[in-house]
């Protein structure tokens, strides 16, 4: 009885829904957060941009920059696929407060994203990403 009892409790930590988190957006009308493992963060641009950013298509975009082992951003527009970018330019990530514990789920506008031990997971309808130190994956 007590082994089913244990089983049954480590079943419902790996179902266990995630719980929600809000980031306000800074005062520059953007939002950032990163992964406690200092290794991702992510930026939220709302549609309409901010007064220090424009997005290519006026619509909203989500942004994440992975450190190690190699440097990559990935960006999720509006529409169409994600974007992996290997040659980044601007390249400026993981500072900031808000900390995206694993366990979490955030959204807002269009995209999802789920925080996790195995990495970070974002998506808006069927399209989407997913980063870790060992992958990067678009679709």
């Amino acid at each position: 009885m007590i082994r089913f009892a244990a089983a049954s409790f480590a079943l419902s930590m790996l179902t266990a829904p995630a719980l929600a988190v809000e980031f306000e957006p800074n005062d520059q009308g953007f939002t950032e957060f990163n992964m406690p493992s200092g290794n991702i963060g992510c930026f939220y641009i709302p549609a309409g941009g901010t007064d220090v950013y424009k997005t290519s298509d006026g619509g909203a975009e989500l942004s994440c920059d992975r450190v190690e082992p190699t440097y990559v951003r990935v960006m999720l527009g509006d529409s169409g696929k994600a974007e992996r970018i290997t040659n980044v330019g601007d390249a400026s990530c993981c500072g900031g407060d808000n900390i995206f514990e694993y366990g979490e789920v955030w959204s807002e506008g269009p995209f999802s994203c789920i925080s996790s031990t195995t990495g970070l997971t974002c998506t808006r309808g069927t399209h989407g990403f997913s980063l870790s130190r060992t992958a990067v994956k678009v679709y």
